[in-house]
């Protein structure tokens, strides 16, 4: 029985973060019990999250899943290893896999089927990744956002544990890391606005407006972050999860104007404004952080939300068309040239037009 209950503890993740904590303590976003916003989340009565539950579970819409079959370009070993540098690819949600002076980089690693601590329960992904995990490359690093299961899986972190050479988290995340078995040597955390260089590459982890936590019992307990990846001339801005907020100003003034965006488009609600972005916000964040490509990402592979599947693709799209911003809109497991970006086509709608297909079962290799 104990054992029983020490794995659901460990699924749900709640012990809490507590290696740092004397580091927290020093840090601006920590307020002695928990970490915090610049602008104060705020305060939503039980009533709510009951009501959310509720429409999430028995009242959600037709629609928020395709029954057309995604495309998805296959990706290998021997496809990414004569890849050029700068070189990227979406393998789903916000999981990114980044080639950048001959080394590989992967953000928000999720190659589990659901996100979810469970193995039955919780959104099922609307296609396999391109590419299995043990045929991914060896990895100079993972960079993690927050601690929710669609960005942090504990099954995949583990398999990636002994072929990735560092993960950079924010404050707490880490300690998650470790306690799940991860080389403590090989894990490295930040406050926002603090920075590391590795491989000739600059990282910093930057604001965002959000929550963490992995169970009803600690939230807020570890940091959630935006992350800036610099490469000599090349300056790419990485969103995680995010509301709208004044910090995307702040970030293109001192770390800007960016080539490139991955910017959250997706999950979102009018029910829960502040921790994501309607689709007008991400472009305003995209040209509040002066930059000149935007690469929706946080979609396409999970229903999270109430909207219909394609919707952000479809308003991103006209948002940006509307204000003469360049928009990428890659297949899953296709090639981005970070320094010369393509638009890619409209995908989405000719798999929204055949609804009489459905999906496929997943390709079992590309799961964990």
């Amino acid at each position: 029985m104990a054992t029983f209950t020490a794995s659901i503890r460990r699924a749900l993740g709640f012990s809490a973060a507590r290696r740092g904590r004397e580091s927290f303590e020093t840090s601006a976003q920590h307020d002695g019990e928990r970490f915090r916003n610049v602008k104060p989340r705020p305060v939503e009565g039980f009533g709510k999250t009951l009501s959310i539950a509720w429409t999430m579970l028995f009242k959600k819409p037709a629609g928020t899943a395709p029954t057309g079959r995604l495309p998805v370009e296959t990706l290998s070993r021997e496809q990414l290893l004569a890849a050029p540098d700068r070189s990227l690819y979406r393998l789903g949600h916000s999981t990114m896999l980044l080639k950048l002076r001959g080394e590989f980089w992967l953000t928000d690693p999720v190659f589990a089927e659901r996100a979810s601590p469970f193995k039955r329960l919780g959104p099922k992904r609307f296609h396999a990744p391109p590419i299995a995990l043990e045929d991914l490359p060896p990895l100079r690093g993972v960079i993690l956002s927050h601690d929710h299961y669609d960005h942090l899986d504990r099954d995949t972190v583990l398999a990636l544990a002994s072929t990735t050479g560092v993960f950079l988290t924010p404050l707490g995340v880490g300690d998650r890391l470790i306690e799940w078995g991860v080389d403590a040597a090989k894990v490295r955390q930040f406050d926002w606005w603090q920075s590391v260089e590795i491989g000739g590459l600059a990282f910093t982890a930057t604001p965002a407006q959000h929550f963490s936590g992995r169970s009803l019992f600690d939230g807020n307990s570890t940091l959630w972050a935006s992350w800036v990846i610099v490469d000599g001339d090349l300056r790419v801005f990485f969103s995680g999860d995010t509301g709208y907020f004044d910090g995307f100003r702040t970030i293109g003034e001192r770390l800007g104007p960016f080539d490139v965006t991955l910017m959250e488009t997706g999950a979102y609600n009018e029910m829960w404004p502040y921790v994501h972005m309607q689709p007008d916000e991400t472009v305003q964040a995209h040209v509040d952080l002066r930059g000149r490509w935007l690469v929706p990402v946080h979609n396409g592979t999970f229903d999270l939300a109430m909207h219909r599947w394609q919707e952000p693709y479809e308003r991103v799209s006209g948002l940006a068309l509307a204000r003469g911003i360049p928009l990428s809109t890659p297949r899953m497991g296709e090639r981005l040239d970070l320094g010369a970006p393509h638009r890619g086509d409209k995908w989405w709608r000719e798999v929204a037009e055949k609804t009489d297909i459905r999906v496929e079962e997943p390709r079992k290799q590309g799961y964990i």
